[in-house]
C-alpha cells in the first residue's frame, strides 16, 4: 500500500518576500523523486506574509471584520497552492483541496490543497486531511527549524526544543487561534492533534533534512506528540 505523506508548506517558504523559485525548485525535485516510487502526497500551502500584506492593508484602509480577515488569508493559501500545483505539473492532481472532509482519492500521487473556510487554519485543515487518511503524522515546514523556549527573533537566549507533548506546546502558545497568527503551529489545530494522537515533525525549509525525516531518520527539527 502507498505511504501516504501530508505536508503544510509555509507560505513563508513560498513567497518570504519574493517568490523563492529556488526553494520550489529544490521541493519540487525532493518530492517527485518519491512520487515516483508511489508514494503519495497532500502538501497544504500556507498564506505567509503574503496573507500578512493583504491583512494588514485591509485593516489600515477601513474596519475589517475578523471574517473577512481570514477570507483574505484563504485565498492567499489558494494563490500559493495553485502556484505550486502548477509547478508539479503533471505529478500533481488538477484540483486543488479546499475542504478537508471531503473524500481525497489518489488518481495522481500529489495532491495539493489550501485553506477551506473562516475560522479554520491551514494546520488545522493539515490534522482534519491527517484523520481522514489515517496519517500519522504531519510534516511542517516553515521558516524555522525547531519550537523554541521563546521567540528566538527577539531573545538571543532561546533554546531550541527538540521533543514536546502537545498540553506543553499549548501551554507556551496558548489557546486561540487568530487570522495571520505566526506560530509553529495552531494552537486549535494541536488541542485537536493531541486528541487523535498525531505527530507534528517540525523541520524548516532544508530539503535533505525533510527527506531524513519522510525516511525516519534522525533529523534536525522538533517532534511534537
Amino acid at each position: 500500500m502507498p505511504k501516504t505523506t501530508i505536508i503544510s508548506l509555509g507560505g513563508s517558504l513560498i513567497v518570504p518576500d519574493n517568490i523563492d523559485t529556488g526553494f520550489l525548485k529544490g521541493f519540487k525535485g525532493a518530492i517527485e523523486k518519491y512520487a515516483k516510487k508511489g508514494d503519495n502526497f497532500v502538501i497544504i500551502c500556507g498564506g505567509g506574509k503574503t496573507a500578512r500584506k493583504y491583512q494588514e492593508a485591509a485593516s489600515e484602509i477601513s474596519r475589517t471584520s475578523a471574517e473577512d480577515l481570514d477570507w483574505l488569508g484563504i485565498m492567499a493559501t489558494r494563490l500559493n497552492a495553485h502556484l505550486v500545483k502548477t509547478a508539479f505539473g503533471s505529478y500533481a492532481e488538477e484540483m486543488i483541496a479546499y475542504d478537508p472532509t471531503k473524500k481525497i482519492t489518489f488518481k495522481k500521487n500529489i495532491v495539493i490543497a489550501a485553506g477551506w473556510k473562516p475560522g479554520w487554519s491551514t494546520d488545522y485543515d493539515a490534522v482534519l486531511l491527517a484523520k481522514q487518511l489515517k496519517a500519522r503524522q504531519i510534516i511542517n515546514m516553515s521558516n524555522i527549524d525547531y519550537v523554541y523556549d521563546k521567540d528566538p527573533k527577539k531573545f538571543s537566549d532561546a533554546n531550541p526544543i527538540k521533543s514536546i507533548s502537545w498540553e506543553d506546546f499549548r501551554k507556551m502558545t496558548g489557546s486561540k487561534w487568530t487570522s495571520g497568527l505566526n506560530a509553529p503551529f495552531d494552537p486549535i489545530a494541536a488541542k485537536e492533534a493531541e486528541k487523535l494522537g498525531l505527530k507534528a515533525a517540525i523541520v524548516g525549509k532544508d530539503l535533505k533534512n525533510l527527506e531524513s525525516c519522510m525516511e525516519g531518520k534522525e533529523f534536525k527539527g522538533t517532534i511534537i506528540s
